[in-house]
């Protein structure tokens, strides 16, 4: 009886329903339900994964954008079996977040008991915490001789023009941040430094003349300071969760075919 009041239940016979006519009335071709994930679209992910090539994706992070795109595809694929893009010329993205606009419509999530979103804080309290921050100056990687002449001019107060316009400031950066960007050596030489004095140090990129001008502690974050907060959250992630439920029950329907 409870899942007879289910919307989500209502909403899969629905479209069983209308797909099966649909189907009866205009057979699909042979291979509607074969998705092939093509080798040039996976290394597409894999060139397109960072814009700043800082970091190359791991065999996970492929097959999580693999799997987001075959999701897509089976979203495009289902709306347009339920008319979805009728009258509507936009592109495949567009029909494929149509539908999962629907799907996200039908899910209903509980609200959670006290006990559930304490254990799930505990889980992700490292979300809500502040982290240790710096702030500091940054001239352009050059090599490093260049930059202990660089140190010895803004020391004496004779940086050129130049130099004083390149110079980043860089404010409140996460901690946490610093090796990803600039190396770890860098991150241990920064936060060792006293605040206020110029040091040349060397990055991923190259030399810097640097200055360490502010650090704040990290702190941990109290749960009654942040429940609403993580109730929104927890009931953001509880939706997704459901709808990518109802996908997965969609891609049971089809086959995914990969390249070799």
């Amino acid at each position: 009886m409870r899942l007879s009041r289910e919307p989500l239940v209502h909403f899969a016979l629905l479209g069983a329903l209308i797909f099966g006519v649909d189907s009866a009335l205009h057979p699909p071709p042979k291979d509607d339900k074969v998705i092939t994930v093509k080798k040039a679209m996976r290394q597409s992910f894999i060139d397109n994964f960072d814009e700043d090539k800082a970091r190359v994706p791991s065999d996970s992070d492929v097959e999580k954008m693999i799997e987001s795109w075959v999701a897509s595809e089976i979203l495009y694929r289902e709306g347009k079996a339920l008319g979805v893009d009728r009258g509507d010329d936009m592109i495949r993205d567009r029909v494929a977040f149509k539908m999962q606009l629907l799907i996200f419509d039908q899910v209903r999530v509980p609200e959670p008991t006290e006990e559930q979103l304490r254990a799930w804080f505990a889980d992700n309290h490292a979300r809500f915490d502040e982290q240790e921050r710096v702030g500091f100056y940054l001239t352009p990687p050059t090599d490093q001789a260049t930059a202990r002449r660089q140190l010895d001019d803004i020391v004496q107060q004779h940086e050129s023009e130049e130099l004083q316009n390149q110079t980043r400031a860089i404010l409140a950066r996460p901690v946490a941040s610093l090796a990803a960007s600039f190396g770890e050596s860098f991150r241990d030489a920064l936060l060792a430094m006293p605040e206020g004095q110029w040091n040349v140090l060397q990055s991923k990129e190259g030399w810097h003349v640097v200055r360490l001008d502010s650090r704040r502690l990290g702190a941990l974050a109290s749960f009654e300071n942040v429940r609403d907060e993580a109730a929104r959250i927890w009931h953001t992630e509880e939706t997704r969760k459901l709808a990518w439920e109802a996908v997965k029950r969609l891609k049971a329907a089809y086959q995914v075919r990969y390249e070799q």
